[in-house]
């Protein structure tokens, strides 16, 4: 599905349906590992493994509840001021992911994507990534995309960056250049923009999370600790999401 094509169709859904429109793609940021391990008197790594956990059964729900794209903040570029050793065990779970998880991803049509400047990962984790996506890249039943090494900024940043090369270039005429243009440059580009961001353990920030791609985003904050989430919250979540009318700055519909 082309990029234009994807969101089009997918503002047209919402748009005819409203609140009565169940979401097509779900974002979520996965927040409260740490704390559900303190919580426990466990290290933050236990609480890490647990939220790969969750991500698993997220990425269940997500098939079973009839969405298309599902997209997971794992980690982001503020995340390599953590400790050394919490950057080792997350690294070390995507991973751990990806070689424990690729076979049934595979075997079940999903198509995984990471997202997030690759420049700075070890060569064994961009081999790793790109083997993921090189098995995959003709599943077309459902999409995973990985926010790794992530930030909305950053990406912003290297989409402007790759726009400029191709209008020196001669590739872009930069009068040309408008939103659905522009965002073939994002890493995101081919994916329809997200109708849902959730984000666990009760913070209500965006965190530099999909800035383009979800400005008219609903979004809902639920009290869960990432470990603790369940299909149950996933779909109370896209219940809520129903409830809600998109306008995309419309008016409210008679």
């Amino acid at each position: 599905m082309g990029s234009d094509a994807a969101r089009g169709e997918d503002v047209a859904a919402a748009k005819a349906g409203g609140a009565r429109s169940g979401p097509v793609h779900v974002a979520i940021i996965m927040d409260g590992n740490g704390r559900w391990a303190a919580a426990r008197g466990l290290a933050r790594a236990e609480g890490h493994r647990a939220g790969v956990a969750a991500a698993r059964r997220a990425v269940e729900a997500a098939r079973d509840l009839n969405l298309r794209y599902l997209t997971l903040y794992s980690f982001s570029t503020e995340n390599w001021r953590r400790p050394e050793g919490e950057i080792r065990d997350l690294i070390g779970l995507l991973k751990q992911f990806i070689t424990d998880d690729l076979p049934t991803l595979k075997r079940e049509g999903v198509k995984v994507r990471v997202i997030g400047d690759r420049a700075s990962l070890d060569r064994d984790v961009k081999l790793l990534v790109s083997r993921a996506e090189k098995e995959t890249e003709e599943n077309a039943k459902f999409m995973l995309q990985i926010a790794f090494n992530y930030g909305g900024r950053d990406e912003i940043l290297r989409a402007v960056r790759n726009a400029a090369r191709a209008a020196k270039s001669g590739g872009v005429d930069p009068a040309e250049l408008d939103e659905a243009r522009f965002s073939n440059f994002l890493d995101t580009a081919g994916a329809p923009d997200p109708d849902l961001v959730i984000r666990t353990s009760g913070e209500k920030r965006i965190s530099n999370f999909l800035l383009w791609q979800a400005a008219y985003a609903e979004y809902v904050f639920l009290d869960v600790l990432w470990p603790d989430f369940e299909k149950a919250h996933f779909a109370g979540a896209l219940e809520e999401y129903q409830r809600r009318e998109r306008r995309f700055g419309g008016v409210e519909s008679v």
